[in-house]
């Protein structure tokens, strides 16, 4: 099992590009279901949440095609489908596969979609998914642990005015995705704002989709017959690019990030000049400068545009090094502080009480063997070990290689003293 290798004191400098969203990437994935025609993707990660998405669509009859080892186009035709199951096997590993279920239902009129059981992070339930597709004509039981769906002797879905009771990303991808080829106009309230939903909306748009509203908490969707072949590029990841801004704050370093989506990190960047970070941003790029120790840092995590959970674990990180003491809130997710018995192996002083942790910053950390246990507490681990005095060592990488593409390979680039150890 591959393990990270850490030797902490080092500065970071110079500049890196960005990846593609994973989180959108995904999605559009999913939204080949939609047509015969061929969709293709740019600027999609190498991660492998994405390899699994793509075995998934496999079994169902997709043609996934990459252009080559290290590309990052993806070409996608579901022409022949076979198949319009989601086995239980490939859920369990990522979540979000329950997006599949929209697409399913709004083209082929039925879908077998596992449960996606448990999460590390807290309960992700389904059940706003389940609601909307209700809501659109969908007729849905569980059997054997799956989500059984068809459309009655109806043959197409049908518009329909939909209110979640919570935010919910995938659940306004889901709906979003299922209501393109529905009868008539579906509106969604208390739809999800993130970045990553305007991105499918704009890419379901080149298919010939009719939205408006994506990016707001209402969303309307005039349903067309038919999606056609489109080609579009993913948005850069707004978490990876936080990820390597923190890592860059962490060290006092000068990072520049390429390729970069400012407009999509306000919150980040905020909290970021807050600790005493010079950030300057343009079109497509981010600067990071830090010349001192940071400041501690009072946060509470929130659905977008607030500050985003899935950076939490790595300004925890940060907090652990800063001046003073800071809290975190966590808003989202009720067991998301998994990384903090992992931090305090490195010395971090950390006080949880309930869903907020208290951060007293320490003038140095110290080097311990740790193991991640989730996505973003490995981010939040390899970032503190750029600063622990002595060797590092990151156990499970595996749940790194999730979200972030070769990180290790960037931060080398970086000037981290960082390398991949296969047992």
């Amino acid at each position: 099992m591959d393990k990270l290798r850490i030797c902490g004191g080092v500065q970071l400098k110079g500049s890196v590009p960005v990846s593609g969203a994973k989180n959108a990437a995904l999605k559009m994935m999913a939204a080949a279901l939609l047509t015969r025609d061929e969709l293709v993707l740019d600027n999609v990660p190498r991660l492998a949440d994405i390899a699994t998405m793509g075995r998934l669509l496999a079994g169902m009859g997709v043609t996934v095609e990459r252009d080559g080892d290290a590309s990052h186009t993806v070409a996608l035709r579901a022409d022949g489908l076979h198949s319009n199951e989601a086995p239980y096997d490939l859920v369990k590993t990522m979540r979000a596969s329950i997006v599949v279920l929209g697409p399913l239902l709004a083209r082929v009129g039925a879908a077998r979609v596992s449960l996606p059981g448990g999460c590390a992070i807290g309960a992700r339930p389904v059940d706003q998914h389940l609601k909307g597709l209700q809501a659109l004509g969908a007729q849905i039981r569980i059997e054997h642990g799956y989500i059984v769906a068809d459309l009655g002797s109806s043959k197409r879905l049908r518009g329909a005015r939909i209110v979640t009771d919570l935010v919910t990303v995938t659940g306004t991808e889901n709906l979003m995705m299922a209501a393109v080829l529905a009868e008539g106009e579906t509106v969604i309230e208390n739809a999800a704002r993130e970045p990553e939903v305007a991105d499918l909306a704009q890419c379901l748009s080149k298919m010939g989709a009719r939205i408006r509203g994506a990016g707001t908490d209402r969303i309307s969707i005039e349903g067309v017959e038919r999606l056609h072949a489109a080609r579009y590029r993913v948005m850069p990841d707004r978490i990876e690019s936080g990820s390597f801004l923190v890592a860059g704050a962490i060290t006092q370093g000068d990072v520049r990030l390429e390729g970069a989506a400012p407009g999509t990190l306000d919150a980040v960047l905020e909290k970021l000049r807050e600790a005493g970070a010079d950030v300057q941003t343009g079109e497509d790029w981010i600067r990071l400068r830090m010349k001192r120790r940071p400041s501690a840092l009072d946060l509470r995590t929130a659905p977008y545009p607030g500050f985003p959970t899935d950076m939490q674990a790595q300004f925890m990180a940060l907090g652990c090094v800063a001046d003073g003491t800071g809290t975190i809130v966590e808003t989202i997710f009720e067991n998301r502080f998994m990384h903090v018995l992992e931090l305090q192996r490195l010395g971090a002083d950390i006080r949880i009480d309930g869903n907020t942790a208290v951060v007293r910053g320490a003038p140095r950390l110290s080097a311990a063997r740790v193991m991640a246990t989730d996505l973003r507490a490995s981010a939040s681990l390899v970032i503190a070990g750029l600063v622990a005095e002595g060797e590092t060592w990151v156990d499970r990488i595996y749940h790194l290689d999730r979200g972030y593409e070769r990180m290790e390979q960037r931060l080398a680039q970086l000037g981290a003293q960082i390398e991949r150890v296969t047992a």
